[in-house]
């Protein structure tokens, strides 16, 4: 049977659903293990979230997980998430891209190489190293694995250093995530906004450590963009962001903050939910975000909604 150290991955469970002449029938669920209780088993499947009672378990185990993603599939990920995030200053090198914003994000200041950049790979990461320091910034370069680990190699040689933890790219079909909790007294609501208001930029100031005039473009320069506020007495307790990228596919997740005082009351789950049926009713069918490895209570919060790592991504800096 399975334990805690499950949840998170994949499983297999086969359930009783009748009798028929005396013999039990069997139905067979595959999905992500998001949740284990005494008395229900519960994962994500493509299907959608399934509540399985313990005592209709015949077995269950843990299974090998899905196939990697296609090269494709991540190659149209990344683009929706820069399309989510977009630098005021591009340029492009064949197929990869090239995004500055004043050194506000290291997504939005670093190159992207996915395709073909037209030329021979060390040739490409010269030009990389040319383009940044014509604007006086540090060369860096998003890396997605195992999609662009050719480039990595080449940077290994070179002496590149990673800038920041490893991040994992993270995605949900919609239809797969658990009912919206339901509406608390003790808990203000979920406001979204066309545009962040001067709460929420303060909160994006503190927490990326600073906000110059490129990050209100990296913020709203996109089409469909809305902006989560939480006040509670006139303050503002959390924020979120959500945009729909991709060609109206993707409904991207960022900037998830809950004040501490205010943490471990569900403002954070509250908030991705009012984002994930906006992005649901614009028509988006799957969400995605990025996190750090290592923001341990974020990742099982992502978890808990049944989010699991599509690829992942280094931030590669050139030496000095």
């Amino acid at each position: 049977m399975l334990r805690q150290q499950d949840v998170g991955h994949r499983i297999v469970i086969r359930r009783i659903v009748g009798i028929r002449e005396g013999r039990p029938l069997f139905s067979d669920a595959l999905g992500e293990l998001v949740e284990l209780s005494e008395t229900h088993i519960t994962l994500a499947t493509d299907a959608g979230r399934l509540s399985v009672p313990v005592g209709e378990v015949h077995r269950a185990k843990r299974v090998p997980p899905a196939r990697r993603p296609t090269a494709a599939a991540v190659v149209a990920l990344e683009l929706a998430a820069d399309e989510a995030w977009p630098a005021p200053v591009r340029g492009h090198l064949g197929d990869w891209l090239l995004r500055s914003a004043d050194g506000w994000t290291g997504r939005a200041n670093s190159a992207l190489p996915v395709g073909d950049p037209d030329r021979p790979l060390p040739a490409a990461l010269d030009a990389v190293q040319r383009w940044y320091a014509e604007r006086g910034q540090p060369a860096m370069v998003n890396v997605p694995l195992p999609l662009a680990a050719p480039v990595g190699a080449e940077l290994d040689a070179r002496g590149w250093g990673e800038g920041r933890p490893l991040v994992l790219v993270q995605t949900v079909a919609l239809a797969a995530l658990p009912a919206a909790p339901p509406d608390r007294a003790d808990l203000p609501p979920v406001e979204l906004a066309g545009t962040p208001s001067e709460a929420w930029l303060a909160t994006a100031h503190a927490r990326k450590g600073g906000l110059p005039t490129a990050a209100r473009h990296v913020l709203t320069a996109v089409d469909r963009v809305r902006f989560a506020h939480v006040y509670a007495d006139g303050r503002l307790l959390a924020a979120g962001r959500g945009t729909v990228t991709g060609g109206g596919r993707w409904l991207g997740v960022t900037s998830i903050e809950v004040l501490p005082e205010a943490r471990r009351q569900g403002l954070a789950a509250r908030v991705v939910r009012a984002l994930v049926d906006w992005g649901t009713a614009e028509g988006a069918t799957h969400a995605f975000l990025q996190v750090e490895q290592r923001n341990t209570p974020a990742v099982a919060l992502y978890r808990g909604l049944g989010f699991t790592t599509h690829h992942t991504y280094l931030t590669r800096v050139a030496p000095s």
